[in-house]
């Protein structure tokens, strides 16, 4: 891959595991030899919590929390050297919300060789009304509109050409507002993290119109009329494909009921997100991985500040925790070969259309 390829992760139903999916892709495409860029987008911010610990939280956010207010913690827990204060995307977008310029320049922050954090901020909700209001100027070819839909864009392209990444992760809320619009047009691809429940199911029937409406907008009506000096997306946001992410069985949701959802998922993706008739033998091609499970590893996981298959003795995964862990780490290289594997032949389909 020559150019950054970025790959939203989003599902309008929320408590899939999306957010941890994202952070554990991104720590093993980065170990793979991959220069990873992930970007928060969710206004929860919930990315930026997993990736940094508290004290760099409140630096970057330039916050203190209460218990620094109160004299009960000290604000020395400053420091780390990885987080300025005012570096979030809600930073840079903030000159447009607030009339006063274009968006501002966001350094990413480090995390490990080859994984950087464009990090997120729950001041980032108050820009959803301002994109609303500009997406329907846009249509006009108002510039100032354009520069607000595009700011998404432009803040990540700098900040991927500023740490030569070449795999861009976005991370967005679990909604169809006009920030996950924003976000998901400067995307190339989307996977889809999905629970086998009738809510993911429901969810997919959303998204799937919604998608192709936003991309027929954006292509036909808006991008004609962006001025050329205004970096702006192809708006592609090709399915990539989802991931499943088993629930903890129990005895009120038997592995018939399970099972039930999961074969019916094939049919609603084609239908709903691809806009295809499947065939009635046509397997589970856009699956690309199963993840079971592991719920009992992220406690060990956040304590220990690291990904669940990274996970050592010393961070007390012992015994049979330690084979899970091992099984933890096969599943997720094979998800980042398989994203990786996919990426590419998007590209390639991309390459050889010229209307793509």
């Amino acid at each position: 891959m020559t150019a950054a390829a970025s790959i939203a992760l989003f599902n309008n139903k929320g408590g899939v595991g999306k957010t941890t999916l994202a952070y554990h892709l991104a720590h093993m495409l980065s170990r793979h030899g991959h220069t990873v860029l992930a970007v928060d987008l969710d206004p929860q911010a919930n990315l930026t919590s997993m990736c940094l610990d508290e004290s760099e939280i409140e630096e970057l956010w330039d916050n203190a929390s209460e218990l620094i207010a109160q004299g009960a913690a000290p604000a020395a827990l400053h420091g780390t050297g990885r987080v300025r204060g005012g570096q979030t995307i809600a930073d840079a977008v903030r000159p447009i919300l607030e009339g006063t310029g274009d968006i501002a320049h966001v350094e990413p922050v480090s995390l490990k060789t080859g994984l950087w954090l464009l990090p997120g901020s729950l001041d980032l909700s108050r820009f959803e009304d301002k994109l609303s209001t500009e997406w329907f100027k846009s249509f006009a070819g108002d510039v100032a509109a354009i520069r607000t839909t595009t700011a998404f864009h432009r803040i990540v392209e700098q900040a991927a050409r500023a740490v030569d990444a070449d795999i861009i992760l976005i991370d967005v809320g679990p909604n169809l507002g006009a920030i996950n619009r924003a976000a998901l047009i400067g995307a190339d691809t989307v996977l889809m993290p999905l629970a086998a429940d009738l809510f993911s199911l429901k969810g997919l029937s959303n998204l799937g119109p919604t998608l192709r409406e936003w991309r027929g907008s954006w292509q036909q009506l808006i991008l004609p009329k962006v001025p050329q000096g205004i970096s702006a997306p192809k708006g592609s946001m090709i399915p990539l494909g989802y991931v499943i992410m088993q629930p903890e069985m129990r005895l009120d949701r038997p592995v018939k009921a399970y099972e039930r959802w999961l074969q019916r998922i094939p049919w609603v993706y084609s239908a709903a997100v691809l806009g295809e008739s499947p065939a009635a033998d046509a397997g589970d091609p856009h699956r690309i991985a199963t993840l079971r499970n592991y719920r009992s590893l992220m406690p060990l996981a956040h304590d220990a500040r690291k990904p669940m298959f990274d996970l050592k003795a010393a961070d007390g995964a012992l015994g049979s925790t330690q084979k899970y862990v091992q099984t933890c780490y096969r599943e997720f290289r094979g998800l980042a070969e398989n994203v990786i594997k996919q990426v590419a032949e998007r590209e390639q389909e991309l390459a050889g259309d010229p209307a793509g």
